[in-house]
């Protein structure tokens, strides 16, 4: 790990460069008509030329022997820099494209109720918008890989985007419900490829040795960026122009990246025919598990889980679908996923991990906002806390840059738990009187650790799966998919649950305290009678509006302490999660010493499956990964 890309072997995985070894390095930067006319050169190579790029046809022998194994592909040309300001042209695409594909998201969660209104639709009801746009996000990524495979980088890229702009035009015309939640699930459909449209440019200007570590850490921040940023603008945009003015903006940003991609190509691909029939019929069987669970934890916490018999179906739809897609990839010679690899014991404790941050980061997308919503602060008093948010989590990506290596994941995840349990605990100290300001420390903390987390564990999965090949690089896609995206409809919908739970035991109890006869409960009516006092003249009408005044103060301080419950609960967990982590950091130093004073004896022949460098790995298991074998 500590070679330079130039010192690796050449037999791993290809350099970005490698991408387009059928044409010359400097064809992405001669503009959209030469890099068409390189990607016609490799569109009918043979079937050798997909081997040489790490692509196995779908009917390759699950264990090959090395006699039948592929060629080793060649050695990727020079990385050939470009200037200054191409590199920021490209860079800024990906900036571009990244928080248009986070702000479609954004918009709904922050503005739900407003349009509810504009639909005429209850807040239940329109809660179906956000279920709707995260369906096909949750799985249709795991199928893009090889469509951008067999169809080439900048068809998907071209065609990605075009598509995402129609959509942003129809969506005008939405009129009521069920055109929005139509609409709203083909935008999800056509925002899913745009989250690696936004990795591919952010990485193509860059060094080999930069791609990696500065690469993925910013456009995993951009990405983060986009929820919070929603609520940035969403009050001065809905403020003058309702949801029309969102759908404008989005037009306008779906119509920008549409022409950067025209103007910007990336290196073209090979293209390699990857996808087989039971890929579709596996894909179709996960697609509708995870879509199961996403309805599920979504609207679940809303009708909430023991009044609404279709919400146990879906879940039972879920479970069934994935288990039926288990049974078929096992019975597969080339299976889309590696089921077997994916329950090894270092795959299920990366996989727990992830959803363990997944969930705990929760507190930020389902706490603070729903507890001010509550105490009543409006969504224009929460500008300056959801700005620092996106300060904070952009400064968490360049944070990770110039530390970023594999041997120091752990240590970045130490430094993100620490933050994340300090910020909980912080939160956890919520009362009725709380305000955006006085949380800004701790959701700051909260921002910078989630993103200082992601980059770092995103690189270990991606070189635990290179490690046995870019084959497995789907493998591990999938348990990325279902942590972080199918994880956040989890971790939002046990989020909100806990807290409903909560709230109405301390609802009952404070309302056991506050019965007619108690002193408090009196003189707390008292005052609110006084103060009443000179708008309301009539004193059995001052009296129950005081009465409704007191019930109302209750009912916040009921949620407040829910909230600080789970927020005390997060603390828990994170520290819980800290623990188990130094534990096994000890025990891998303890491993290690042992091994350095009582050396085991060498082995016969070396593991061939070793690594490949990072920025090379990546970029080509990201474009050209084949099939995975057993």
């Amino acid at each position: 790990m500590n070679k330079s890309p130039a010192a690796e072997d050449p037999t791993r995985a290809p350099a970005l460069p490698a991408e387009g070894q059928s044409a010359e390095p400097a064809d992405a930067a001669q503009g959209p008509r030469v890099a068409d006319r390189a990607e016609d050169r490799v569109e009918d190579a043979p079937a050798h030329a997909s081997s040489a790029s790490g692509a196995e046809p779908v009917t390759a022998p699950s264990d090959p022997s090395p006699a039948s194994a592929p060629a080793a592909p060649a050695a990727p040309p020079a990385f050939v820099p470009m200037s200054m300001m191409m590199t920021l042209c490209y860079m800024g695409a990906a900036a571009l494209i990244s928080i248009t594909q986070g702000l479609g998201q954004g918009f709904i969660t922050a503005n739900i109720a407003q349009i509810a209104g504009e639909l005429g639709a209850t807040q239940t009801q329109a809660s179906w918008l956000l279920a709707a746009y995260l369906i096909p996000r949750a799985s249709l990524p795991l199928m893009l890989i090889k469509i951008r495979m067999q169809y080439g980088l900048r068809s998907f890229c071209e065609i990605a985007i075009a598509i995402y702009l129609v959509l942003a035009i129809v969506s005008l015309w939405i009129t009521d419900l069920r055109s929005a939640v139509v609409v709203q699930f083909f935008n999800g459909m056509a925002s899913a490829p745009l989250s690696t449209l936004a990795f591919l440019y952010m990485i193509e200007p860059l060094s080999p040795q930069w791609k990696m570590r500065l690469g993925m850490p910013l456009v995993m921040a951009l990405s983060s960026v986009g929820p919070s940023l929603a609520r940035v603008i969403s009050p001065a945009l809905f403020g003058d122009a309702g949801w029309t003015g969102v759908h404008l903006m989005t037009l306008g940003m779906a119509g920008v990246a549409l022409a950067l991609v025209f103007l910007l190509p990336l290196r073209p691909t090979p293209k390699a025919k990857v996808l087989a029939l039971m890929d579709v019929v596996s894909w179709l069987f996960i697609a509708t598990g995870f879509g199961g669970f996403t309805v599920a934890f979504v609207m679940g916490s809303i009708y909430w889980w023991t009044e609404a018999p279709w919400i146990g179906w879906m879940l039972i739809l879920g479970i069934a679908s994935l288990t039926i897609a288990v049974v078929i990839e096992l019975h597969r010679k080339s299976p889309l996923l590696d089921i077997r690899w994916l329950a090894s014991p270092a795959i299920v404790h990366l996989t727990i991990t992830l959803l363990i941050f997944r969930l705990i980061l929760s507190e930020q997308s389902s706490g603070a906002p729903r507890m001010f919503q509550v105490l009543g602060v409006t969504q224009d008093q929460l500008v300056p806390l959801f700005a620092v948010i996106c300060f904070f989590c952009l400064l968490g990506g360049f944070a990770c840059a110039p530390f970023l290596k594999l041997e120091r994941v752990p240590q970045f995840h130490v430094v993100a738990l620490i933050l994340i349990a300090t910020g909980a605990w912080m939160d956890s100290h919520s009362t009725i009187d709380t305000r955006p300001q006085q949380m800004m420390l701790s959701q700051a903390m909260i921002a910078f650790a989630g993103t200082i987390f992601i980059g770092p564990a995103l690189l270990r999965g991606l070189m635990a799966a290179l490690a046995r090949g870019p084959n497995y690089i789907l493998s591990f896609f999938v348990v990325f998919l279902s942590t972080q995206s199918l994880g956040g409809s989890v971790g939002s919908g046990l989020f909100t649950g806990v807290i409903n739970h909560r709230q109405a035991f301390h609802m009952q109890v404070l309302q056991e305290e506050l019965t007619t006869t108690s002193p408090l409960a009196a003189a707390s009516l008292t005052a609110r009678m006084a103060a009443l006092g000179p708008q309301i003249t009539d004193p059995a009408l001052r009296k129950a509006e005081a009465a409704a005044l007191l019930a109302s103060d209750v009912s916040n301080q009921a949620y407040v302490m829910a909230y600080n419950d789970v927020y005390f609960l997060t603390f828990l967990i994170a520290a819980f999660a800290l623990a188990a982590l130094l534990l096994h950091i000890f025990r891998d130093w303890l491993a290690a010493r042992i091994e350095r004073i009582f050396p085991p004896p060498a082995k016969a022949s070396a593991d061939p499956e070793v690594a490949p460098a990072i920025a090379p790995a990546i970029v080509s298991a990201s474009t050209s990964a084949p099939e995975p074998a057993k």
